[in-house]
């Protein structure tokens, strides 16, 4: 900090705090300060001509004042909005000595402090509820100046709405653009709707290791560490999979967990490398019961979150309300290419991308290729929700044969608003077959796929003592709070997305910015 440049807004601010403390004020006190009103509730329950007047305690922060000789106003923002406060310097000062209204308040504290205030609620002249204020207390000096929102001759100056520094710095984009606490709030009604789900049904949450020896459960590039101790290579996991379904060998009859997962993978509007998901597994289930739990799940969210069970994102209106479409993996290829991938060969399947100019990696083996078709011709198109089922079996080496065709699988992903949001199984419990899917993945392997799954030979053996017929479900929790939310990219609903290191600015670099 010595040697940081501060701004002239900075060192006004620094001399600020000293003249507080110059004044007995401690400008970070330690004392805890009693609120016993919010912004909103004090809002909601007034009543005009309550007798006596409702005495309150309040706090947050200043974000406006307008300084009129003996009176003020300001505007203070605390958890649940914004509230005026009437500030009279004989009623907040009413013997001789003004310091407090004449130096303290209008000279000494700026906008973004954090302050406490005592006060009477009443309704201005104008018909604004308004906070009297009695006493004032320093709660928090801030020294460096909010972007608030100035306007001149009709445009906007010192908005904060630069994508890169809102997310950079969220702790500002939460103080001065309006809306932006209530996404995060909606975040976590809709976690807390999914686990009252859950726990409806009787299910268990539970936690598994984020650093694994293997990184098993999807197809996905990892991060590498290392364990000093123990002298291995650790892997950040990608999925909990495996660990869940080892859990229904274990007895537990339905599992659940809410996992921060890692994909050393490129980034995106609808992808970050450190990303939560949830997998849950039930016994004695399929994947078509599944699909009725998934679908009624989402219904039940939407409401909780948004009271209706219809969104918007963009221009398109999305509803929530079950029961949704099944349409099988090859007719919703065959709907949208007219190529029918039954039956075709890697070559075959190559050959198509290559004529339709879809990028593919030689690598690839007949699942990737499959998908990556799916993906540039069809998965765009399905706005509503919709299940894809039946997908090929090279496509899913981890789940149960199709109990009518075993060139396929019971798998499906539900689409919605051109996107993958879940994805589930009818487990495979087969151990015999479980080997011979990842025997095939480390082929894909050897041939360039660093995505391709490694054998665990401890899930086989969990498989060799017996797990019952299950159903489990993955759904990424990032993009249903997209949707929820009405957000068309991924960082919008994290508090703090990955980003780039921070480029330094030089003075000159920041007065040019300015200028600009």
């Amino acid at each position: 900090m010595a040697n940081q440049e501060l701004s002239e807004q900075e060192i006004v601010r620094r001399n600020s705090m000293q003249a507080l403390r110059d004044r007995g004020i401690e400008p970070y006190p330690a004392p805890e300060y009693t609120v016993t009103g919010h912004s909103a509730e004090i809002k909601e329950t007034f009543v005009d001509g309550q007798e006596p007047l409702r005495e309150v305690a309040v706090a947050g922060r200043i974000m406006s004042r307008r300084i009129m000789g003996k009176a003020s106003f300001m505007e203070l923002q605390d958890a649940e909005g914004r509230i005026q406060v009437y500030v009279s310097r004989d009623d907040l000062c009413p013997g001789e000595d003004k310091e407090m209204y004449n130096v303290v308040f209008k000279k000494l504290l700026d906008i973004g402090d954090f302050i406490g205030v005592k006060g009477y609620v009443f309704r201005t002249q104008m018909g604004e509820i308004s906070i009297h204020a009695q006493e004032i207390t320093v709660l928090s000096k801030s020294l460096r100046p909010l972007p608030v929102v100035k306007m001149k001759d009709g445009k906007a100056y010192d908005a904060f709405t630069d994508p890169e520094q809102r997310y950079r710095q969220r702790y500002v984009d939460l103080v001065v653009n309006k809306g932006i606490k209530d996404i995060f709030i909606k975040r976590t009604k809709m976690f807390n709707s999914m686990r009252e789900y859950f726990n409806s049904h009787g299910y268990l949450e539970v936690e598994t290791p984020i650093l694994q020896a293997i990184p098993g459960g999807a197809s996905a590039r990892p991060f590498i560490t290392h364990h000093n101790a123990l002298d291995i290579p650790l892997y950040l996991r990608i999925a909990d999979e495996l660990y869940l379904k080892r859990l229904i060998v274990g007895g537990f009859e339905g599992v659940y967990e809410f996992s921060k997962n890692f994909r050393n993978e490129g980034m995106d509007r609808t992808h970050n490398p450190e990303f939560t998901c949830m997998e849950i597994y039930v016994s004695y289930k399929d994947y078509n019961w599944m699909m009725s739990f998934t679908e009624k799940m989402l219904e039940k969210i939407c409401l909780d979150v948004n009271g209706t069970t219809e969104v918007k994102v963009g221009d398109n209106t999305i509803s929530f309300k079950a029961p949704y479409p099944r349409i099988t993996m090859t007719q919703a290829i065959l709907e949208k290419t007219g190529f029918d991938i039954t039956g075709k060969s890697e070559e075959e399947l190559r050959a198509f991308c290559k004529q339709e100019g879809i990028e593919v990696d030689e690598s690839f083996g007949k699942g990737k290729l499959i998908d990556e078709i799916f993906g540039e011709k069809c998965e765009g198109s399905y706005i509503q929700p919709t299940f894809i089922i039946d997908y090929p079996i090279e496509m899913s080496p981890l789940t149960k044969r199709h109990r009518n065709d075993p060139r396929l699988t019971e798998r499906f992903e539900l689409m919605v608003n051109g996107k993958e949001l879940a994805n589930a199984y009818s487990e495979l419990n087969d151990p015999i077959d479980q080997y011979e899917r990842f025997v095939e993945q480390m082929r894909l392997a050897d041939k360039g796929d660093d995505e391709a799954m490694i054998i665990d030979g401890d899930f086989i053996r969990a498989l060799e003592y017996g797990m019952p017929p299950t159903s489990g479900m993955g759904i990424g929790m990032d993009r249903l709070a997209m949707l929820m939310t009405g957000q068309s990219t991924i960082q919008e609903v994290l508090l703090f997305p990955q980003m780039r290191p921070e480029k330094k600015q030089t003075k000159d670099e920041e007065q040019e910015k300015e200028a600009e």
